[in-house]
């Protein structure tokens, strides 16, 4: 099926998620985490997007993944990357049991997809201060897709991770898993560039985003997607897709907020102050009323 066909099929059966006009969300995507090894991609901004989560869990945002939280392509036991990355699941766990946290899966985590994986592998995760297992995600549902819907205006937002209708990414994605798993993770140990998926060049991404974008236009549906790495934000609310980017670019994590109906796309990364001292800050790259993409 199409792209096209996948989003709309999908856009009819998705969950919507009421919401009020003081709810904040934050939306990211494409994490990749890994087993700590160096073809763990999200090993190098692991700090920057731990504080980014401090951040957003001290202010009641609700934090929604978009897909390819967990690098489940290159690696196969989800139980590995739990316990390397333990203090950022302890702190999910904690959003989880809040209530503030929805997942999406994509094509390198299409196994969350499945409740037996879930239960398996995310019920519970080692903690590191105690050394004792306790619960993780007890009671998980990953999702396809998912719709926010403000509750009065019944203003609509999609959330997909954008693999649909890619051929390796999604109709056969098993055969890209295998690929990916036993020839481009060698790669990668030798320090050579991803020749799959959508880090595979700048043409295979453009394609991907067209078909997003002809998708979110045609239908005048607002729409934030993952998957191509590369935030997109309208300019002037010219488009109707928006992209949140990934966790995984150099040095940096980017996302999207949204807030009293408000949607922004955000940057955090090391900064300096005058004195030459660093922090990770934040910065905010773009924003717009969500009120200017309504028809």
């Amino acid at each position: 099926m199409s792209t096209s066909g996948r989003l709309t099929k999908l856009y009819g059966q998705a969950e919507h998620i009421c919401y009020n006009r003081g709810d904040r969300f934050i939306i990211m995507s494409d994490c990749h985490r890994g087993v700590g090894n160096v073809g763990d991609n999200f090993l190098e901004n692991r700090h920057i997007y731990t504080a980014a989560l401090q951040y957003y869990w001290q202010r009641d945002f609700t934090y929604l993944e978009l897909g390819d939280g967990d690098e489940l392509w290159e690696n196969k036991n989800m139980q590995d990357i739990i316990r390397v990355h333990a203090d950022v699941f302890e702190l999910l766990s904690r959003f989880y049991k809040a209530g503030r946290l929805y997942m999406l899966y994509g094509n390198h985590d299409i196994q969350k997809k499945k409740e037996r994986f879930l239960r398996k592998h995310c019920g519970t995760f080692e903690c590191h201060e105690s050394g004792e297992q306790k619960e993780l995600f007890p009671g998980l549902v990953v999702r396809e897709g998912l719709i926010l819907e403000e509750c009065e205006s019944r203003r609509q937002l999609f959330l997909v991770h954008g693999h649909q209708g890619d051929l390796l990414n999604d109709t056969f994605w098993r055969i890209g898993r295998f690929l990916v798993r036993h020839l481009w993770r060698t790669l990668e140990l030798l320090g050579m560039e991803n020749p799959i998926g959508a880090l595979g060049g700048g043409k295979k991404r453009s394609k991907a985003e067209k078909r997003l974008m002809e998708w979110a236009n045609t239908n005048r549906q607002p729409m934030v997607a993952g998957h191509t790495h590369r935030p997109r934000f309208p300019a002037d609310a010219d488009s109707y897709y928006f992209n949140d980017g990934s966790c995984v670019h150099p040095y940096a994590v980017t996302g999207i907020e949204l807030e009293n109906g408000i949607i922004r796309l955000v940057k955090w990364s090391m900064m300096t102050r005058a004195d030459s001292s660093m922090y990770i800050g934040r910065k905010v790259v773009a924003e717009a009323e969500l009120s200017l993409f309504d028809e």
